[in-house]
């Protein structure tokens, strides 16, 4: 079975970037002149997925807006011969029936977020993307991470070692040594405290899910939180068919942390010719006066 839909979770609120998502969701924050959310549909576009599922919740018109036309603006940038620019816009506006969106009424987890879009995607596998985490690569991770299934036909997350403090911020696996960046999946901790963690391999948020997952999402049981977690329903999913971790290769940006979000300006604005010497500059700068 082949990968062709991919569900981007985008209804979380955002607290973390207070007052800046008060009212802009966090997924329209920009890394340089982009928005992450634009980053993660360009990943998932060129890695063949032909349908995008958003799911979203209230004060998320601005994603369905950015993926569309806008002709008061489009009329400007032609009068004012900006063929670049309006090229660059245009591109961001899809094919009809290419997105889709759905509501998730109740922040109840990450796993209900992918719950509610079980009608859309139907029996098929699907990925999951979150755009918090911004991956540069040369090659999409997303990409790397198809090419793996189509030779497993399994479940496969994309997995990378954490500071072993941190593990109460990611689901954990219990899982054999890696081969050929592949490694199975023997059990999976949702955010457990550093004593109680199996490793400090952490899941990230790229996944590729088979639809049976549906039906233990359905029970709708709680985890960490009070939320309802995938990373519980994969661990109960792995009672019948096996689950893979995937060692990706690139560079991964925590974008749901303040940190994490410079660091990815910072990267992607000095690879930028425009912005890099000045940057630079400026960069050596401001270390000297701190030294």
């Amino acid at each position: 079975m082949q990968v062709r839909k991919a569900v981007f979770p985008v209804a979380g609120l955002g607290t973390r970037f207070l007052p800046a998502t008060k009212a802009m969701p966090k997924e329209m924050l920009p890394v340089v002149d982009k928005p992450l959310i634009q980053y993660a549909v360009e990943e998932a576009l060129s890695a063949g997925i032909s349908e995008i599922i958003f799911v979203t919740g209230r004060s998320k018109q601005a994603i369905e807006d950015h993926f569309d036309h806008f002709c008061e603006l489009e009329h400007t940038l032609m009068a004012r011969s900006k063929d670049a620019l309006l090229k660059e816009i245009a591109l961001l506006v899809p094919e009809s029936g290419t997105f889709i969106y759905t509501r998730q009424n109740e922040p109840l987890g990450l796993g209900h977020a992918i719950w509610c879009a079980r009608k859309i995607v139907g029996n098929e596998p699907f990925a999951v993307l979150l755009a918090d985490d911004l991956m540069k690569s040369e090659k999409p991770v997303l990409k790397q991470m198809i090419e793996r299934f189509d030779s497993l036909q399994a479940s496969l997350v994309c997995v990378e070692e954490v500071d072993p403090t941190a593990t109460a911020s990611y689901g954990i696996l219990d899982a054999d040594p890696p081969k050929d960046r592949i490694t199975r999946i023997r059990g999976l901790v949702e955010k457990p405290a550093p004593a109680e963690a199996p490793s400090n391999l952490a899941i990230i948020g790229r996944y590729i899910l088979t639809p049976e997952i549906f039906d233990i999402l359905e029970r709708k049981e709680t985890g960490a939180g009070g939320e309802i977690q995938i990373t519980d329903a994969m661990a109960r999913l792995l009672g019948t068919q096996p689950i893979y971790g995937y060692r990706y290769e690139g560079e991964r940006f925590d974008c749901g942390t303040k940190v994490g979000f410079q660091m990815a300006n910072l990267s992607y604005a000095l690879d930028r010719p425009d912005l890099r010497d000045r940057l630079i500059s400026f960069l050596r700068g401001t270390l000297n006066v701190c030294e």
